[in-house]
């Protein structure tokens, strides 16, 4: 009879223990899905040219070059992108001609 009894509790609270734990999962997936919908909501996003961060594209650090405007998360990647674009525009400036 006891064997009953003790297999029969340990059975209960493996159950128990197996259906808690799905039911923090499947809530955890619906916070998640909430905090990305709401995320979408927002706005839209946009991707730092330098970095590849996503940021709103409403963002007041950008840089125009030509008709483009590129927006980025933070300052550092903006010096970073305008001195890399002006090192490769350096690099296909032809050297001034020289005379003999």
């Amino acid at each position: 009879m006891w064997k009953w009894l003790i297999f029969g509790l340990a059975a209960y609270a493996l159950y128990r223990l197996f259906t808690n734990d799905w039911k923090r999962n499947r809530e955890s997936k619906e916070d998640e899905k909430a905090k990305n919908e709401r995320m979408v909501a927002s706005g839209e996003m946009v991707k730092d040219p330098e970095c590849g961060a996503y940021i709103a594209s409403d963002s007041n650090i950008t840089v125009r070059d030509g008709e483009t405007i590129h927006r980025f998360c933070s300052y550092d990647c903006r010096d970073a992108f305008v001195r890399r674009i002006q090192e490769s525009r350096q690099k296909t400036e032809l050297p001034p001609e020289q005379d003999p």
